[in-house]
């Protein structure tokens, strides 16, 4: 990690201590009760009060997004977006985002004397300017005409603004007798203006303006013309950001007093923690959180139109549910009103509309981010393709440009979207290839042959290789045994087997599972016992993935049963065709012989093939099993899931369907958003660190969403869904149900789903046995 990076993150974590500190000591949730309006409340109400204002404009709140230059703070989008967080977490009555992001950033860009004026005044705190946009078409409210005198004048209407009050004024977008956007400052006494206020679900306020032939002063208008609406855009975004930052906020706080209330209150003499049912819903909260934090960084980290709109979706998404769940697990006391968790929820309600409504978002997503169009793939590298460079440093459209070009030029073309695994004897050769290439392994460490990707290029990677539909090939071994090897393996062992890995010679499989143990590992049966310079195995495992076409097995076995389960296990590497070990296929729901079943009878293992110490294998078995959680966490076959979807779609002419695109948006931002979770994820690895335990929600949540993905498939397809076989779509074939057969095995793999969120109430959130 950089320096540079790591003095911003530094500085992140010293905002976010001193904006929680500010806001609990200067009262916490008294704050925002104090203000609430009720609809017996004389309005217009006050929801914040000026000297709070000032307060906050003394910790330099307003300028946080203004350039040094122009006398903020200069600290950037997501310094405003920590800060945004924190109000959210604490109900802030103050329109923190509505004036120090979307306001401040208008009058920050706007190049008139009149913007760099009023900024200086709300900078100082001196002045507070609201805004009032209507985003379907900011122009249509109000216009601004020239008069026979020659002053410019405004009626209409602007239909939301904010704050109501207090505020000094608010920025209103207009248009001008020509049609043309304007942006001007209405201020809060001038004559012609009847502010008509309006009481929001959570006690505070907005406003209805209402211009009648307005006169505008010499410094009303801010910015016209053309700049208006990239003015607008910008805005827009921040304030989409710092919403979905508030959101986050107020999701996070929601769960943590959830979790709080039900590990204390009892029932039936127990903690209700402690019921499996109310675990697991506040574990499927647990995700959504996860979720959105990951989009929320994201955005502010690498503001785009897309990421900001993703952003503010799950992070209402995720505040909903922690909503919903934290009102019915307070019980009775949830829907009354002494009871904090119906202040945050009252707040969610209230903020999920701002600037754009779920279906407005969704549509604005999917045009922003190019879903739904069609995705022709051209070869533009010239030259050779590098075997090493820097790829971190490589533009990410560049590195893109190289992936597609190589694959156009060497992946075979009949392999393209398969339904299936692909075997060993189909894909052998392109996995030689890329092993040529020095591309095999790309996220091994550059000290073991592989290619380094930093987290983001790897997402890339997989992005690529997926939309192209380039087959799985069997790659345990790149996966699972490699890094098992780099952090527990001997040097020998490295250097015995890393080799071959990569090159193809040794293609491995994964022998953990066994009859009647289901996601019970440690109740595994089959022994190994120490003969001189060789263990004997005896035993059987199951669902070992095309071990039919691997060279080896990676094994847990039981080397000690004087001791508890987990304490007397090994871990072992065996040639699989060694005698005595014998390989049986199982055909799945598909057709397809993907599983075997792989039987040891005296089998001769070296000693010198126990990886780790022996009896220590449990530990190493839940490295890997963080590995390949994350692994099974990876966007990968959602992504090709969805792609197939989207041309299920465009062939059908279902694009069209506003209850499609609606079904398909919501499936391709469950999409993105896992994407950005597994990035968080992958960067464990990249730093090598240890994974987490939460990593069982990247599992969950990637292997639901292939389902989901799956599961509209089938429901879309017509009375092709009915089809064995691959189906005609457009020009092509498709097999319709292979995502959905697929998926319900993906559930199970790496342990169930079910299982997963046992593990995640326990050890992350921390709920009682």
């Amino acid at each position: 990690m950089s320096d540079s990076r790591t003095e911003d993150q530094a500085l992140l974590a010293a905002i976010e201590d001193s904006a929680e500190q500010f806001l609990k000591d200067r009262g916490g949730l008294a704050v925002p009760r104090r203000q609430r309006a009720s609809e017996d409340s004389p309005l217009p109400h006050a929801e914040f009060r000026r000297e709070d204002w000032a307060e906050v404009a003394g910790l330099g709140w307003p300028g946080v997004l203004v350039p040094a230059g122009q006398d903020g703070l200069g600290l950037g989008i997501e310094a405003a977006a920590t800060l945004a967080r924190k109000v959210g977490r604490w109900l802030a009555p103050e329109p923190f985002t509505a004036v120090a992001g979307i306001a401040a950033t208008l009058l920050a860009d706007a190049p008139s004397g009149a913007a760099r004026a009023l900024l200086a005044a709300l900078v100082s705190g001196e002045r507070i300017v609201g805004v009032a946009l209507d985003l379907d078409d900011p122009a249509s409210g109000s216009k601004v005409v020239k008069a026979a005198d020659g002053t410019l004048r405004l009626s209409g209407v602007a239909p939301c603004a904010a704050p109501a009050h207090p505020a000094d004024g608010w920025l209103v977008a207009a248009a001008d007798a020509q049609g043309r956007p304007v942006l001007v400052h209405v201020g809060a006494q001038d004559a012609g203006l009847t502010v008509e206020p309006q009481l929001e679900v959570d006690g505070r306020c907005r406003a209805r303006l209402v211009f009648d032939d307005l006169a505008l002063g010499a410094g009303a208008v801010v910015a016209e013309g053309a700049e208006v609406p990239a003015l607008l855009d910008r805005a827009v975004l921040a304030g989409r950001v710092l919403y979905a930052a508030e959101l986050l906020g107020a999701a996070e706080r929601l769960h943590e007093m959830t979790l709080e209330y039900i590990s204390q209150r009892k029932q039936f003499g127990k903690a209700i923690g402690s019921f499996q049912v109310l675990q697991h819903r506040c574990v499927d909260v647990r995700i959504q959180v996860e979720l959105a934090r990951a989009s929320v960084e994201e955005a502010a980290a690498h503001p785009t139109q897309a990421n900001a709109i993703r952003a503010k979706l799950r992070a209402g998404r995720a505040a909903m549910d922690a909503g919903l769940a934290a009102v019915q697990l307070h019980g009775a006391m949830g829907i009354t009103d002494e009871c904090d968790v119906g202040l945050y929820f009252k707040r969610v309600l209230a903020l999920l509309p701002r600037l754009g409504g779920e279906r407005a978002l969704q549509a604005g997503w999917l045009a922003a981010a190019g879903e739904g169009a069609s995705h022709e793939v051209a070869d533009e590298w010239a030259g050779e393709f590098p075997r090493t460079a820097d790829w971190e440093a490589m533009p990410d459209d560049q590195f893109r440009r190289m992936l597609r070009s190589f694959l156009i030029r060497n992946y075979p073309g009949h392999l393209r979207h398969m339904p299936r695994r692909v075997h060993w004897d189909e894909i052998g050769d392109w996995y030689r290839c890329l092993s040529r290439q020095g591309w095999i392994a790309p996220a091994w460490p550059a000290e073991h042959g592989g290619m380094g990707l930093p987290a983001a290029k790897q997402l890339a990677w997989f992005e690529e290789f997926e939309s192209y539909g380039v087959a799985r090939a069997p790659d345990q071994g790149l996966l699972m045994v490699g890094p098992v090897l780099m952090q527990y393996g001997t040097p020998e062992q490295q250097q015995r087997f890393l080799p071959k890995i990569l090159s193809g010679e040794n293609v491995w499989c994964q022998g953990y599972s066994e009859p009647n143990a289901g996601s019970d590992l440690a109740s595994l049966r089959t022994e190994a016992v120490l003969d001189g310079e060789h263990y004997v195995v005896n035993g059987q495992k199951i669902w070992t993935t095309l071990a039919q076409d691997a060279t080896h097995i990676f094994v847990l076995v039981r080397t000690d049963k004087t001791v508890k389960q987990q304490a007397g296990i090994s871990f072992l590497l065996a040639d699989i065709q060694s005698p005595g070990v014998t390989v049986r296929p199982i055909t799945d729901l598909a057709g397809h012989a993907e599983f075997c079943e792989v039987f040891f009878d005296n089998v001769r293992v070296p000693r010198e093939n126990l990886v780790g110490r022996p009896n220590e294998g449990w530990t190493i078995a839940k490295a890997l099993l963080g590995f390949e959680r994350l692994h099974l966490g990876s966007p990968k076959q959602s992504q090709f899931a969805l792609a197939q979807l989207r041309t299920l779609g465009r062939n059908g002419g279902l694009m069209d369907d506003p209850a499609f695109r609606a079904a398909y948006a919501e499936l391709a931002l469950d999409v993105a958003d896992l994407a950005s979770l597994y990035t968080r994820y992958g960067d464990y690895v990249k730093r090598g660190e240890k994974l987490p335990a939460s990593v069982s929600m990247l599992k969950v949540w990637a292997t639901e969403t292939y389902q989901r993905i799956g599961l509209a498939m089938a429901r879309h397809a017509g009375a092709s869904a009915a089809l064995a076989g691959a189906a005609p779509v457009g020009e092509g074939r498709m097999h319709l149900l292979a995502p959905l057969f697929n998926a319900s095995a993906a559930r199970i793999y790496g342990g169930s789903n079910e299982v997963q969120r046992n593990i995640l109430a326990r050890t992350v959130l921390e709920l009682p046995g």
